[in-house]
């Protein structure tokens, strides 16, 4: 038999559970980490839990719940380094061998997320893509760049199109604070220029006719083929290593030098960051096995591949994607 408090407490818990997708986006847009935002949003529901019986209904559901998750985040947040792109750190890297001599420890780096566990597709479309838009490697990158609170304002203000008054409730300050808290970020951003991506939904059949062409080529490691679909300024990187490359000389030097172990790997299609990814496997045994190499999310500009990257820590990132642990012939 079911316990009384139990019965009370089933639709209290459904109606927090509601808004885990939406929690989730805010905190990895505010961490830049998938598994950072999920810790922080089941710390978040864990707190909730705890204080529903001191919410008095004041304040929305969702409202309290976001000054939750803002202020785990904020702890989180508080004393550490920003996270970075390769791309981020300085010069170029040559493609040789001895370019994998530096790495970063992978809580120091932006790391993709899911569209599905952020994203609810089954919205308006028009505020799906807005959503995926702001998922997008570059903007996640540059919103780091961003002092904690400010990041918070942006991200209520711009993305979640909250209204001042609401923020300034938020965080407990004026709408003064907040404006100008706006102000100072959104003057960040357009000094990062996060605009350089394709804000076309992924999904479209421009999108998947250029990932189609893009897995045909690299399964076939046709570097002519793949190189025609290389935007002129194209990048290429692969968390942990703080290795980046740029052009499509040194790409194709890469691929075909230090990296020539990719070729006969087999590419399996994913939807990350508002953007067309995929589990790559390369090939391990004579038999035709595959085993896991890196999650790759693939940036566009001008209907080009743009970006390519490639992280490798596949033990977190493959469950994370609902991606097989192998490939078999």
């Amino acid at each position: 038999m079911i316990e009384p408090m139990a019965v009370r407490e089933a639709p209290q818990a459904q109606a927090l559970e509601e808004y885990r997708t939406e929690l989730t986006g805010y905190c990895y847009r505010m961490l830049g980490s998938a598994f950072e935002a999920e810790d922080a949003v089941q710390e978040t529901m864990l707190r909730a839990w705890r204080a529903l019986d001191k919410f008095e209904g004041r304040a929305q559901l969702r409202s309290w719940l976001y000054s939750i998750a803002t202020n785990v985040c904020l702890d989180v947040l508080g004393g550490k380094e920003r996270k970075v792109r390769p791309i981020q750190l300085g010069d170029p890297s040559a493609p040789v061998i001895e370019s994998l001599a530096a790495t970063r420890p992978q809580g120091e780096w932006v790391l993709p997320m899911p569209d599905g566990r952020v994203v609810d597709d089954g919205g308006d479309p028009a505020e799906v893509a807005a959503a995926k838009e702001t998922l997008k490697l570059a903007f996640i990158a540059a919103l780091q760049f961003l002092p904690p609170k400010q990041r918070a304002v942006l991200i209520l203000r711009d993305v979640l199109r909250w209204k001042a008054s609401e923020v300034a409730d938020l965080l407990d300050t004026s709408e003064a604070s907040v404006n100008s808290a706006l102000q100072r970020a959104r003057a960040t951003l357009e000094e990062r220029d996060v605009t350089t991506d394709d804000p076309a939904n992924p999904m479209d059949d421009e999108h998947q006719d250029l990932l189609q062409r893009y897995m045909d080529a690299f399964e076939r490691y046709d570097m002519e083929a793949l190189t025609a679909l290389l935007h002129e300024d194209a990048t290429m990187s692969m968390p942990p290593y703080a290795l980046w490359l740029t052009g499509h000389e040194d790409i194709v030097s890469w691929m075909m030098g230090p990296g020539h172990a990719c070729d006969g790997s087999r590419l399996v299609p994913v939807a990350a960051n508002g953007s067309i990814a995929f589990g790559q496997y390369r090939a391990s045994g004579p038999n035709g096995e595959h085993e896991p190499w890196g999650l790759v999310v693939i940036e566009t500009k001008d209907g080009q591949v743009s970006g390519i990257n490639t992280f490798l820590d596949t033990a977190s990132l493959f469950p994370l994607f609902g991606l097989p642990p192998s490939l078999g012939a």
